[in-house]
């Protein structure tokens, strides 16, 4: 069956079709080009690469610089899937102008097809003003990790009463913003499931439980290529990094042997 590229109307037709959507977050050429072989619906290039690429401890470093670079690599490994790019720190809180410029280069510089943001309410009026600059948005809410410093921790969000309400407002807002999806990261399963249920828009989870419309996890933790500690939420298909280590510590062993290279790998 002939694959056909992921669009936001397409997702549109999928979430009204019941369909679930699998998304992947991956950073670089060669990552983003597996996903798509292997037929996921949306990649987002996530500032989470200040984490997982460049080894720092919060997303908050990242540039759009750094964002647009990565885009463009993935880009151009993409054939099928909806590309999404992070809008990093302080690319949006400043202003709807610096909102727009900032999403507009992640479209016109990095190729990007929808930027996503983090926050709710209090960022409905930034999500509007990307909206109808024709810039699709999807939108993140509950654990956010650029929100760090004010939440004391990657902490699950929404287990109180007055947390709880304040999500579901956060998550009407996005919606009536205009986003065509929404993050839900961290949340108990049994809020994310209600959310879901009161918007008409995808809800796409991350440690928000089953009931949400797709799930979203970041390509070296799906792989075991990350740390050993992961967080309650990863599954962890494959253990590529112990398998990689094997390799490595393999081809050591026969470059001081003298078995690597052997006349199969040497020009005539």
């Amino acid at each position: 069956m002939e694959r056909k590229k992921v669009s936001i109307p397409g997702i549109e037709k999928a979430y009204a079709a019941g369909e679930r959507l699998a998304m992947l977050t991956a950073y670089d050429y060669p990552s983003a080009a597996i996903a798509d072989q292997a037929g996921i619906d949306i990649i987002l290039i996530g500032d989470s690469l200040g984490m997982v690429i460049d080894g720092y401890d919060t997303t908050l470093s990242v540039t759009m610089e750094e964002i647009i670079y990565h885009t463009k690599a993935v880009v151009r490994a993409v054939e099928y899937g909806l590309v999404v790019s992070d809008m990093p720190f302080l690319s949006y809180q400043t202003g709807t102008r610096d909102a727009i410029h900032n999403a507009g280069r992640l479209l016109k510089e990095g190729g990007a097809e929808a930027v996503k943001l983090e926050g709710g309410k209090n960022m409905a009026e930034v999500i509007e003003a990307i909206v109808n600059a024709d810039i699709p948005v999807m939108g993140h809410i509950g654990l956010t990790p650029q929100s760090i410093h004010r939440m004391g921790g990657y902490r699950v969000q929404g287990r109180d009463e007055k947390g709880r309400n304040a999500l579901i407002r956060d998550a009407a807002a996005v919606e009536q913003a205009g986003a065509f999806a929404v993050v839900l990261e961290g949340i108990p399963g049994a809020l994310a499931q209600e959310i879901t249920s009161k918007l008409h828009i995808p809800t796409i989870g991350i440690g928000a439980g089953r009931e949400v419309s797709g799930q979203v996890l970041v390509f070296h933790d799906l792989l075991g290529l990350s740390g050993d500690r992961q967080p309650t939420f990863v599954k962890q298909y494959a253990h590529l990094k112990e398998a990689s280590i094997g390799a490595i510590q393999q081809y050591i062993r026969e470059v001081k042997e003298g078995v690597f290279p052997g006349p199969e790998h040497t020009y005539k």
